[in-house]
């Protein structure tokens, strides 16, 4: 009898379970087959990746990981520091080592990388485990116009005026940014919200996002 009274319990507590308006959210937002896809930012310096991805993060309601103040956090200061007393390499070795961490641990969340995030290949592998990636670009003279004033940027190749430096990058990663990208955005005459609705429609008609 007791055993009966307990079973009844049961079955009246994952009824009412069911009929909350929580689990029908989860169960219709994790249909079977669900893959838990991240979306991953990856694009030269000024091209709006953070702004991008906050909105991104807020508009699809999912958590946001910056690579880069994840290093800043780890190293305990801030870049332009990490690299004048340790130099790129070093910078290189621990964005690696955040990008590792985030990969792991990501789910249905935004990573806002670095721009140099895609030299080394072994970060792509990881971030596309889990993620597509969302490559967003702008023309030169826009991303001039958008980072000449930004001292937390270090330089990356010295001897080079500002303008030599930002072509020879560009150039040099291109081959990079498109070899990892599912999708790309030219970001020149967009603003944020626009980028960011491109890309979510894009995702959505991919099957990619729900």
């Amino acid at each position: 009898m007791r055993f009966r009274l307990h079973r009844q319990k049961y079955c009246f507590t994952l009824f009412a379970l069911l009929k909350t308006k929580l689990f029908k959210e989860l169960a219709l937002s994790r249909p079977l087959g669900y893959q838990s896809l991240n979306i991953v930012m990856l694009g030269y310096r000024g091209t709006g990746k953070s702004v991008i991805s906050k909105i991104l993060s807020e508009e699809l309601g999912r958590k946001l990981y910056r690579v880069d103040d994840l290093i800043v956090q780890t190293a305990g200061k801030p870049i332009p520091e990490i690299v004048k007393q340790q130099g790129w390499p070093d910078f290189r070795k621990l964005e690696c080592e955040v990008v590792a961490r985030v990969a792991s641990e990501a789910q249905d969340s935004v990573i806002d990388c670095g721009g140099g995030v895609v030299l080394d290949d072994n970060n792509i592998i990881l971030l596309k485990k889990d993620g597509k990636c969302a490559l967003l670009t702008a023309s030169l003279s826009t991303i001039m116009r958008r980072i000449k004033k930004d001292r937390n940027r270090p330089s990356l190749e010295e001897g080079l005026s500002f303008e030599e430096e930002q072509k020879k990058i560009i150039a040099d990663r291109h081959e990079k940014y498109q070899s990892s990208a599912d999708y790309v955005c030219d970001t020149t005459s967009l603003r944020p919200r626009e980028t960011a609705h491109e890309i979510i429609a894009y995702f959505k008609k991919q099957g990619w996002l729900k």
